[in-house]
């Protein structure tokens, strides 16, 4: 699957088109995603409900908000993901003295569970890290970090914009 161009164009020579930025990092992210999904089967998580849980075992209790802010993911995913969780009985909504917080924390069973995925994510992490290089992954993690850093941050300075009133 070739990434869909854009018509800015990447300044090697005149007229090439570079790679869209968004449909590159989606493809990397889903094929990665894929390769430690397939490696976590046998503990029965997926590395999306991995990692909402190992957030959770670090911090004992999480609510929505932290867990939206820490894994940069959005509220639909993130309570889509967290209902099967509790289905399973891997998390559970524990009492938070604001009613509104949705506050949650692991199970019994959710630290079982997070027990047998470890080495397996480990598995996965060591492959990708082999595979690619740490010297190539750290430099691409900074420069993802900061990448992140930008998205984020322009998608906060858009919302408050629309949020503030239009004066006459």
């Amino acid at each position: 699957m070739e990434p869909q161009a854009t018509g800015v164009t990447d300044g090697r020579k005149p007229g090439r088109l570079s790679p869209c930025v968004c449909s590159t990092l989606r493809m990397v992210s889903r094929a990665v995603t894929q390769l430690y999904d397939d490696i976590l089967r046998p503990s029965g998580l997926r590395v999306t409900q991995f990692s909402i849980l190992a957030t959770m075992a670090r911090s004992g209790e999480a609510n929505l908000r932290q867990l939206e802010a820490g894994l940069a993911i959005d509220q639909t995913t993130l309570t889509r993901s967290l209902n099967l969780l509790e289905r399973d009985r891997m998390i559970e909504r524990v009492p938070h003295p604001d009613g509104r917080i949705k506050a949650m924390r692991l199970t019994r069973k959710g630290r079982r569970v997070l027990n047998v995925a470890r080495p397996l994510w480990a598995q996965a992490q060591d492959k990708v890290l082999r595979d690619l290089g740490t010297r190539v992954w750290d430099d691409a993690q900074r420069r993802l970090a900061r990448l992140l850093h930008v998205a984020v941050e322009k998608r906060r300075l858009r919302r408050n914009r629309m949020r503030k009133p239009v004066r006459a």
